[in-house]
């Protein structure tokens, strides 16, 4: 099996075996986002204590690539500091541009690696990341 094989693999489970998908009851912030261009949409709820992403779930529709990216980022972002989350954000933008980043905090990311080979699709890939960003620039206001 070649890399580009495992990454569609881990894709793929991400998409039909979303992580964190759903809501919660407890207070969260809440942030609602969309992909005008392809329909994307994605509603992130982030529970924050003390400048602290202590859980976060999404709801929405979209491809398979904006959805298990969203899968892959409440995974990686749970239990990290603002500043923390804010770095993974600024590493998975250097992803999509093609630089060489890893993720230490979940491995399963780089398989989006590809995706900037692609540009339309780059946009699928942030639609959650910008969301986690709103969510805690929302919370320092």
């Amino acid at each position: 099996m070649n890399l580009d094989d495992l990454y569609r693999r881990v894709i793929m489970d991400h998409y039909k075996n979303p992580r964190n998908r759903g809501t919660m009851n407890e207070e969260s912030v809440t942030i609602n986002l969309n992909n005008p261009t392809c329909g994307d949409r994605i509603s992130l709820q982030l529970q924050v204590v003390d400048g602290k992403v202590t859980d976060a779930k999404f709801s929405g529709e979209g491809c398979s690539i904006s959805m298990s990216s969203a899968s892959m980022m409440t995974e990686a972002v749970k239990g990290k500091s603002f500043d923390e989350a804010l770095s993974m954000a600024d590493r998975f933008s250097a992803l999509m541009k093609g630089e060489p980043v890893e993720f230490e905090e979940l491995e399963d990311i780089e398989a989006l690696s590809g995706v900037n080979k692609f540009p339309a699709r780059i946009k699928c890939a942030t639609l959650a990341w910008n969301a986690l960003r709103k969510g805690i620039e929302h919370q320092h206001e």
